[in-house]
Parts: C-alpha cells; structure tokens; sequence
C-alpha cells in the first residue's frame, strides 16, 4: 500500500484532528500506530463485541489453570490447538480455537468490590467521586464509529446486568445502549432475543412517514437546546428508524439454520452471540453479550466453585467457540475484535465453602480477532496464582489496547463541554498484541 493509499483510510475527521494536533504542537505519536497499520495494509476493527462475565469468573478454572498445586483444587488443565498453551478442562471447545485468541494472564487492578471495578473495567476510570458521568467501553467506540445514516444503534447490550448507573455518561443519549433483554430460556419460544414492535402499533406502515412530518413540524416550536429535549429525540429518532426498518431484520434468529442455532445454545448467552454476530455483519459498532447466570449458577462462586464454574462454562464454551468460528467463516473475524472479561477475578485459595472469593491482583482476560496476534499469551503469574510474576496489564493498558485494534488513538479525547476528557486514563497498549 502507498502511502497515498494509506492516507486515503483515514477519515476527514482523522485527517483534521492530526492537523490540529500538529498546529498546536500536540505530539502525534498516538496516531502513529494507525499510520503505520494502514501503511502495511493492516485495516482496523470495524466492531467489538464484549463478553462480558459479570460477577467475576475464577481465572484459574478457567484461562489460567494451576494443575498440580493446591490453589489450582480438582480442576485439570488441557492442551489447546497451541502447544505448550494450556486451559481449563472446562473448556474444551474453546482450546481448538486457541491460534485465534490471544490470553492476558497478568490482569492488575485495583478493585475488589463489584460495583467499583465494573465501573474501572467498563469505563477505565476508577470510582473517584466528582460530577463527571464516565461512558462505558460501548458508548465510546459507538461515538467513534457509527456511520452517520446507520439505521440500527452503535451500541447494542443484550441481557445486560451490572450494578450501578453506568451508560453513555457525559456523552448523551445518542449514544446509550439499545437493551435486548431477553426474558426466557425457554428453549420452544420463537426466538427469545427478539425486539418485539417493530411494527407500528395501531396504524399502517405508509402513515409513518405523514406522522414524521408532523412530529418534524412541532419539533420546530420546541426549545430543543434544553437536555430534556435532545434526550427526546434522541431517543425518539432512534427508535423511528428502527420501525422504519424493522432493525434490517437482524433480530429475527429464526433466520439462522437450526444447527447453528444448536451449536451457539439454546439459551439467552448462546442466542445473544449469535444475534451478536448478526449485528457486526449488519456494521453495528459495539455488542455487548452478558454471561452472569446459568442454571443455578453464578461466576460469583463464593460456594461450591468448581461445580458453580463447571455449569457456567457448560454455557459459556460451546457459544464463545461457535462464535469464533462463525465469524471466521463468513470472514468477519479479522474485522471483529473479540474481548471476554469480566470485573475482577477469584482467589486462588479455597475458602472454607469450597469456594473462590474476590481478586483483583492478578487474573486473566482474553482477546480474539480484530487484527489481535492469537495463539500468545500476555503475562504469567506465579505458581500459587497469588500474583502477577512478570508483564502487569492495568484496566487502562487493556482498553487502550481495545482502541488502537480498532482505530482509536488511545491518546485520543472526548469533551465534556469544553473540559477534555481522556478516553482511556493514561493506558499503554499492548503492543505485542497489536502486531
């Protein structure tokens, strides 16, 4: 690729925030590795979809098993499809897609409580008091990429749980998630993540337009400046074109063929990937799919963790993996960057109630897709799993990391009126990575 060639990736908007930047004598090294992406030819992600494990899965009956010491308990590790990489026994179908997944192993925060490091892992700000509402990951790579005329959201949640208030913060409702909540497991309903009235209610599909006239018109009357208004039609405009179009028909997963269908699971995470996958083919910027229940249990396994953790990944293995392939298959991987975590990880000691509690101090995430160098593994901690031996990745370096796979400086800035706001707290990238 030219060079000519690779300024023409860049957007207008690209293109103006480095002139501005050099002007002002701002350093550009930020937009460097965006540079140097598009000159070898290397796109960025178009879209990111999270996994989110909300409750905090244990790191060591999953990604970073412990055979052989007391801390890892019954739980065995298994082979992947990348010699001398291994995972939890629980599983399986994930360790085939290892080439495709890169481990970070030697996560570091800070954050013990579940409503504290939710926020620090969606947002990459610590809970430090103020008047500033931090945006979650999905409203700031919504913000970044939704093309302008979308029809469908730039940020889509489906099932989603977490504690507190978090959203779009300072960045508006523009920018909020569409909530697909899914409310069965009842494996006979249509398709349990559908969004149901779609349809007009009470009127014929031609009148919408007549009734967008005379909104448009009163519109006009109105002080559109005040917060209430704009979080109106924001709102408002947003749901309009999603009747208008009938969401492109990406919420109907009875398109799908029955045995992907089979093969994500039956269930509102298994069925939430799938419609994740359809959402990025239908360019939708940020997906965020929850884990946080199955069956009976919960990745807050304070009791019985090696039974809670086995059920949870009896759900979660066969959708993560069908997921990957998936996207591989129908040539989206590379364009798609995959991020499993959740808030914290667990002890590495078993608690009385043969259970895992809170740990922050060194647990594990996982990367897939988006230009991400799989088959590596980011870090190790020590043999008892009691903290990080070498390569500490903060909450900031990871998101940094998210941004630059998919196009974002993470030296860039968002504004809260004229004040700037860092998009990610003085994170470094993982560079190794980013290849």
């Amino acid at each position: 690729m030219s060079i000519n060639d690779a300024l023409d990736s860049f957007t207008r908007r690209d293109l103006m925030r480095i002139a501005a930047a050099s002007l002002s004598g701002v350093s550009c090294s930020g937009w460097l590795p965006k540079l140097a992406q598009a000159a070898a030819g290397k796109k960025p992600a178009k879209s990111c979809i999270l996994l989110w494990m909300s409750g905090g899965p244990s790191q060591i009956d999953t990604l970073d098993p412990k055979p052989g010491h007391a801390n890892g308990g019954p739980t065995k590790a298994i082979s992947t499809a990348v010699p001398g990489i291994e995972l939890s026994e629980n599983l399986p179908m994930l360790a085939k897609q290892m080439k495709h997944i890169a481990l970070v192993r030697s996560m570091k925060t800070r954050e013990g409580d579940h409503g504290r490091a939710t926020q620090l892992m969606m947002t990459g700000y610590r809970p430090m008091g103020g008047n500033i509402e931090y945006p979650v990951l999905g409203s700031l790579v919504a913000e970044r990429l939704k093309p302008a005329a979308a029809q469908l959201p730039g940020f889509v949640a489906i099932s989603p749980f977490r504690p507190g208030n978090l959203g779009a913060g300072f960045l508006g409702p523009r920018f909020a998630p569409l909530m697909v909540s899914g409310a069965s497991n009842n494996p006979n309903t249509r398709a349990d993540l559908t969004v149901e009235n779609l349809d007009p209610a009470g009127i014929e599909r031609t009148e919408l337009a007549q009734r967008k006239f005379l909104l448009e018109t009163l519109r006009t009357g109105m002080p559109a400046e005040t917060g209430a208004a704009r979080t109106h039609a924001a709102v408002y405009d947003q749901a309009l074109r999603m009747v208008e179009t009938r969401g492109e028909g990406a919420f109907d997963l009875d398109q799908e063929p029955t045995e992907l269908r089979d093969a994500y699971g039956r269930n509102r995470f298994g069925q939430g990937c799938l419609l994740a996958r359809r959402l990025v083919e239908r360019n939708v910027p940020f997906v965020e799919v929850t884990l946080d229940v199955a069956a009976d249990a919960t990745w807050d396994s304070h009791l019985n963790n090696f039974r809670t953790v086995k059920t949870m990944c009896e759900t979660l293995d066969p959708a993560w993996s069908t997921l990957l392939t998936d996207l591989q298959q129908r040539g989206l991987l590379d364009s798609t960057l995959v991020v499993w975590m959740g808030e914290f990880g667990r002890t590495p000691r078993i608690n009385p109630n043969s259970g895992r509690d809170h740990f922050p101090d060194a647990w594990s995430v996982a990367l897939s897709g988006g230009g991400i160098q799989g088959g590596s593994v980011i870090g190790s901690t020590t043999p008892d799993g009691m903290a990080v031996k070498d390569r500490p990745v903060r909450a900031a370096d990871l998101l940094a990391t998210v941004f630059e796979a998919i196009g974002v400086p993470a030296t860039a800035e968002n504004y809260m009126g004229d004040r700037p706001i860092p998009i990610v707290d003085g994170g470094q990238p993982i560079e190794e990575l980013l290849g």
